[in-house]
């Protein structure tokens, strides 16, 4: 299904690339011969603050993107582009504006599956990145997207109160390797601004954790867990 596509990851923010699907980026690179670019929508700092201020931010801004590059580099994306909407002020934003970078994005790179954020998480840029990627792939006679999945994102998908309906509910895995776990573990300590110490769900006993959980639900050491949100099998 997956082997020799060219994948298109959309994600809201510089770190989440990694912490739902890092691993399995890495397998479908290195072992299945997948081209994969990655598309990062926000800037993902500046939300720390009170206001916004770019320039305030400017030097942590040019050290995160330094980040994206190591953290590029350790996975295996092919390719990456690095958009600047504002941190966890996506709702400030046109949804249209978000569309449209997905849309020019997918003229250049011609994907036939997406990796997205699942749509129930609790932050808004998570959700609003679900909503551009849907928006942007209507199924129609000559899109090439076939193929849509989203991944959780940890320390977000995990935390949507237990009374909501959209509730990440896996209904694929991926299992992985020491070996892909160990670069998606790494790239993310790569993450000044972002990598945390356990309990922390962003830290390396986390992400080991999760993987295993996800791993011993399917019969083996290690697993990501992803929905299919659209499949059109006529592209396979």
């Amino acid at each position: 299904m997956i082997t020799n596509k060219r994948i298109m990851l959309v994600v809201a923010h510089p770190d989440d690339e990694l912490l739902g699907c890092g691993a399995t980026m890495h397998k479908l690179i290195n072992e299945f011969n997948c081209k994969i670019h990655l598309v990062i929508l926000g800037e993902g700092l500046t939300s720390r603050t009170a206001q916004r201020d770019v320039k305030k931010w400017q030097k942590e801004l040019n050290t995160h993107r330094q980040n994206i590059k190591k953290a590029q580099k350790t996975i295996g994306y092919h390719s990456v582009s690095i958009n600047d909407f504002p941190d966890n002020r996506f709702d400030t934003v046109a949804l249209l504006d978000i569309i449209k970078v997905i849309e020019r994005e997918k003229v250049i790179f011609k994907p036939e599956v997406i990796f997205t954020h699942h749509y129930g998480d609790i932050n808004i840029d998570h959700r609003r990145t679900f909503d551009a990627v849907i928006t942007s792939c209507r199924p129609l006679a000559q899109e090439t997207v076939k193929t849509i999945i989203s991944f959780e994102t940890p320390s977000s998908t995990e935390w949507i109160a237990s009374t909501d309906k959209k509730q990440f509910i896996p209904n694929i895995f991926f299992e992985i390797k020491d070996k892909n776990l160990n670069a998606k573990i790494c790239a993310m300590e790569l993450y000044q601004f972002e990598k945390r110490d356990f309990p922390h769900p962003r830290s390396p006993e986390a992400l080991k954790i999760q993987a295993q959980r996800w791993g011993v639900s399917i019969g083996c050491s290690y697993a990501e867990a992803f929905c299919l949100v659209r499949w059109i099998n006529n592209a396979y």
